[in-house]
């Protein structure tokens, strides 16, 4: 600071970007700069430093598309933010002025936020990226640019939700969701065993299109499994509910609707349930029982695989009992699994295909013409299910390659979900609906 208080008029600098923050300084007046008569060299002529003009050489910017985000019931929400200047700043999101976290480091990814940029030549573009956050997320967001001309900042406040008990109590009482809690009523010794195996293996899944588990309760009867609230419940009544037959009582209840659901949100369902199968696939671990009765609906159309073996009293007719082994969901089952109790991931691929067909009929039973054992001589023999009305012929295609008799001829589950991709990124028209 000594230095630049004292007198500069004597010295010719060398224009570029290196002497930038003189200029700028000198443009705010600052260190007494603004009654001298500063010059830069630019080749062979001397120029005033004032009319230095260096295209590449500018301070940094930054805009975030919020300054407020609100999200009263944990869903998902996404701030877009655009960073500029030259040389390209650093951009990040410190976490100092955040109420909630206290460790004085940078945000990290995880699985409810996640700082994204990707660079281009000239300029950032980014975002912070909540997925059903709580009130653990509550509090102000600062994105940060700097580069060595200069620093640029933006704060976007985050409100998702109130602390525990902050809301007012009030009188009435409602029962738990049934797509809370898993019971096993007056357990056998056997099935308590299960119960607990189960309870083990769910403890180590952990996928966002996996419904997440949080704990047992084995203090008396009846055994209760507490898995995540999703809030509209289990996806094959939320298919009978936004179908062309949605006025009609379900489980003796009239559900409310938004109307039909459309091409594209029936693929988005398809390939979040892919997406979970392929993680699975990857912790090697076999579903067996995949229908859209073991899947749930959150906020946003969130769809995620659950109800590892607890379905069965709610959908029983799903189930049947053969040779006097365990019940099974032969509808949905391919012919090594009925004849020789084979399970595999070809096998939940063979399932995946026939989830398809149920959303693309919006929740009809399978065969549902037929009767258990029809269906079985059905499947065995190498009949299919017919296409749906509806249904474009490129995901009948899909689901005609799940149904291959031999596993090793199935699709791969990776493969299907490019496919759905494809599909979704493809304009509706150009899909054979009809033919």
């Amino acid at each position: 600071m000594l230095f630049l208080s004292s007198h500069l008029e004597e010295v010719v600098f060398a224009c570029g970007c290196e002497i930038r923050w003189l200029q700028l300084w000198q443009q705010r007046g600052e260190a007494g700069l603004s009654n001298q008569q500063l010059y830069c060299a630019d080749g062979y002529k001397k120029i005033l430093l004032l009319d230095m003009n260096i295209s590449s050489c500018d301070l940094p910017e930054i805009s975030i598309s919020h300054s407020n985000l609100t999200v009263v019931e944990g869903d998902r929400v996404m701030a877009i933010c655009n960073g500029s200047g030259s040389p390209l700043p650093e951009v990040d999101w410190p976490v100092n002025g955040l109420h909630s976290i206290t460790a004085q480091e940078e945000i990290t990814h995880n699985e409810y936020v996640r700082p994204d940029m990707e660079i281009y030549q000239d300029y950032i573009e980014g975002c912070l990226n909540f997925k059903n956050p709580t009130h653990h997320n509550n509090g102000n967001y600062t994105l940060v640019a700097i580069n060595y001309l200069g620093v640029a900042n933006s704060t976007v406040y985050g409100h998702f939700l109130n602390k525990p008990f902050d809301v007012t109590p009030t009188a009435e009482t409602h029962k738990p969701e049934e797509d809370t809690f898993g019971t096993l009523k007056d357990p056998t010794l056997a099935a308590r065993k299960d119960f607990q195996r189960e309870a083990e293996l769910l403890t180590n899944l952990q996928h966002e299109h996996i419904v997440k588990f949080y704990g047992v309760c084995v203090d008396g009867d009846p055994l209760i499994m507490v898995f995540e609230y999703m809030k509209h419940g289990d996806l094959n009544k939320f298919l009978r509910a936004h179908g062309p037959d949605a006025m009609i009582l379900v489980d003796g209840q009239p559900l409310q609707t938004n109307g039909e659901l459309g091409l594209s949100q029936m693929l988005h369902i398809a390939s979040q349930i892919a997406a979970g199968m392929i993680y699975l696939a990857s912790q090697h671990f076999v579903h067996r029982d995949l229908a859209t009765r073991n899947c749930l609906v959150g906020n946003g159309l969130l769809v995620k695989i659950g109800d590892f073996g607890m379905s069965r009293d709610i959908y029983s007719t799903d189930y049947y009992r053969v040779g006097g082994h365990t019940m099974l969901p032969i509808r949905w089952m391919p012919p090594e699994s009925i004849m020789y109790r084979k399970f595999t991931t070809e096998s939940d691929v063979w399932s995946f295909g026939v989830i398809l067909w149920e959303i693309f009929t919006y929740g009809k039973q399978p065969w549902f013409q037929l009767a258990n054992n029809e269906v079985i001589e059905c499947i065995t023999q190498g009949r299919v299910l017919e296409r749906p009305r509806l249904c474009p012929k490129e995901v009948y295609d899909i689901m005609l390659g799940c149904w291959q008799r031999e596993p090793q001829q199935r699709l791969n589950i990776k493969d299907i979900q490019k496919m759905l991709f494809t599909l979704m990124k493809a304009t509706p028209v150009y899909l054979d609906i009809l033919g």
